[in-house]
């Protein structure tokens, strides 16, 4: 005799039987008890949670003789036999809309259907697998006698893919009750697989089970076909191994192996350790997968705890655990980011050389720079409180920090006021930020200028404007100490290169740089009177657009990179936290990202 696969041996035959898909299997079981069938059904879910199952329990309980009177049909009737195994019936008729999606199929449907059923207390019904290949002429054919349909017919469609109905055939929906299907749980599976075991008479270790019911991805039937596959190499009883073998899954030693690398930055193992797995048999696309899922399990137990993953074995959990305490919880979630990327661009299954990128992806999680608090370098440099005694910004006995970019208005004269200075001096704004024990007192960062810039540090925390020197001179001290420089254009002052015509300077600036120039209130002048103090004359600042240059020209000066950006950035940050000048000055930091 045949042997007859699980998944359809142990198919439901009742409303109960289901599994997670209470909410759909009770209200339909109520609707046949009270008599309020709907006319039109679109089941939606993934594959193998139970759509087409459900539908043929539908039109089982529908058409047997001996339902009970909770809707629950007999299961074992001639009747009830056929339309469970999707055997030919007079009054159900199951349709593969792959390979019938065409107009002539819908309107052989819409005319099959105007018949009555066989028997006079029986329905029609059918069942539309693939719902989603029909075309839009096909569904528009169907269009009238969904809304209107003969009596005692009733259609099923089932999808995996509902977008594509909405998209193509949107009308549809308003004529047919919709019903989600969910994903069945690791738990859920392995609750039915033990029950399917037990009938079959064979054994297996929670642990065997936990890994097929991941492997299924919430699929009953994948589950119970795997289950199958690994049933028919063993000897009656399922064991770890033997599911690892079976499936070419990774043991999850190999993972903590990996985050042993990573974390003792051994970074040439990298190579020794993939070439182990390719020895070993091991599929790169399946231990990516299984990377993956462990660094997310990791990221859940930092976050929650122990607990986060109750299906996952104590042992393991410990020693994941344990490994994870050498990475923050930013390094992991860094991590889980990069190693997404991979599977998000598709690359790795394009790719004939997977070796190549799996390495390349392990060479950038051992190189990862690790995650340090600001507060936490702060608080070794001295510049920032410690967390048990928080500023009190706001009290009447704690004036608040000065922003930075913004001096208090006393704290400097206006320019050209009679009793200020004819350049800008602005003293340096008071800073809460405690010198580093042991270091000579320096300024946490430069002193703001009149229109929001930093000019360089001098002797009694003024900028002194040279006088008496060329253009050359004088811009490379307004771009040294950022006198005159308005908040954020540094970058493009550093690249720009003025020119000279009597009393006008040319200054060429990219177009965004130029309008903001302009734009801003008092930068240009500002910019002016500094540069009119150090040439010892009235000057006048045109600035000019930059605009891109013909290839094989050479390339605009002032042009944005990446280096510019990260620059800019940088000196917003030190800017809202002016301790942070401090750390980049004495650590030599840049900004990565």
């Amino acid at each position: 005799m045949s042997h007859q696969a699980l998944a359809r041996k142990h198919r439901p035959r009742a409303f109960r039987e289901v599994s997670t898909q209470e909410h759909v299997s009770e209200t339909l079981r109520r609707a046949v008890a009270g008599d309020r069938v709907g006319h039109a059904y679109l089941f939606c879910g993934p594959r193998g949670v139970g759509k087409t199952t459900l539908a043929r329990v539908l039109a089982m309980s529908l058409n047997c003789p001996n339902r009970g009177d909770d809707g629950e049909p007999c299961g074992v009737c001639p009747s009830c036999e056929r339309i469970w195994s999707g055997q030919t019936a007079l009054d159900v008729v199951e349709i593969d809309a792959a390979s019938n999606r065409g107009v002539d199929a819908a309107r052989d449907l819409r005319e099959r259907a105007y018949y009555a059923p066989s028997e006079e207390d029986r329905y029609k019904v059918y069942i539309v697998d693939e719902a989603h290949m029909l075309t839009r002429e096909a569904w528009n054919a169907l269009l009238k006698i969904l809304e209107e349909p003969p009596p005692r017919v009733i259609f099923v469609f089932a999808t995996t893919e509902p977008q594509k109905i909405q998209q193509s055939a949107a009308p549809i929906l308003s004529r047919c009750q919709r019903f989600d299907f969910r994903r069945i749980s690791v738990s859920g599976i392995v609750s039915q697989l033990k029950f399917v075991l037990e009938r079959e008479g064979h054994t297996a270790s929670e642990e065997a089970l936990r890994l097929l019911a991941r492997k299924a991805d919430g699929g009953m039937r994948d589950a119970l076909s795997i289950l199958d596959q690994v049933l028919a190499m063993g000897d009656g009883s399922l064991q770890t191994e033997g599911v690892r073998r079976v499936l070419g899954l990774v043991e999850e030693e190999r993972y903590l192996e990996l985050l042993d690398v990573i974390s003792g930055d051994q970074h040439g193992d990298v190579f020794g350790f993939v070439e182990g797995l390719l020895d070993e048999g091991y599929d790169l696309v399946e231990f990516y997968h299984g990377l993956v899922d462990t660094l997310r399990t990791a990221l859940r137990l930092r976050l929650s705890g122990q607990d986060a993953v109750p299906d996952l074995p104590a042992e393991l959990r410990s020693a994941l655990l344990e490994r994870t305490q050498a990475f923050a919880v930013g390094d992991l979630v860094r991590m889980l980011a990069l190693a997404s990327e991979l599977e998000s661009n598709g690359s790795l299954r394009r790719s004939g050389q997977p070796r190549l990128l799996v390495e390349m992806l392990l060479l950038r999680l051992s190189y990862l720079d690790r995650t340090v608090d600001v507060e936490e370098l702060l608080r070794g440099l001295g510049g920032a409180p410690a967390p048990s005694d928080p500023p009190r910004v706001g009290r009447a006995e704690t004036p608040p920090s000065p922003r930075v970019g913004r001096p208090a208005a006393s704290s400097a004269p206006r320019v050209g006021s009679p009793d200020g200075p004819p350049a800008p001096r602005v003293d340096r704004p008071e800073t809460r930020a405690a010198p580093a024990v042991g270091r000579p007192e320096t300024p946490a960062v430069h002193p703001v200028g009149s229109s929001g810039t930093a000019p360089g540090p001098t002797e009694g925390g003024r900028a002194e404007v040279p006088a008496g020197v060329d253009l050359g001179a004088a811009w490379a001290w307004i771009v040294k100490t950022s006198t005159g420089v308005p908040a954020g254009m540094r970058p493009f002052f550093e690249h720009a290169q003025p020119t000279r015509e009597g009393d006008t300077v040319h200054l060429p600036l990219p177009a965004a740089a130029a309008e903001r120039l302009e734009g801003g209130r008092g930068d240009l002048t500002t910019l002016e009177k500094v540069l009119g103090q150090a040439l010892s004359a009235p000057i006048r600042v045109r600035v000019h657009a930059l605009t891109a240059t013909p290839e094989g020209e050479g390339k605009a000066v002032g042009r944005v990179t990446r280096d510019t950006v990260l620059e800019t950035r940088l000196q917003e940050l030190i800017k809202q936290e002016p301790a942070l000048a401090r750390a980049v000055e004495e650590l030599d930091l840049e900004l990565l990202d």
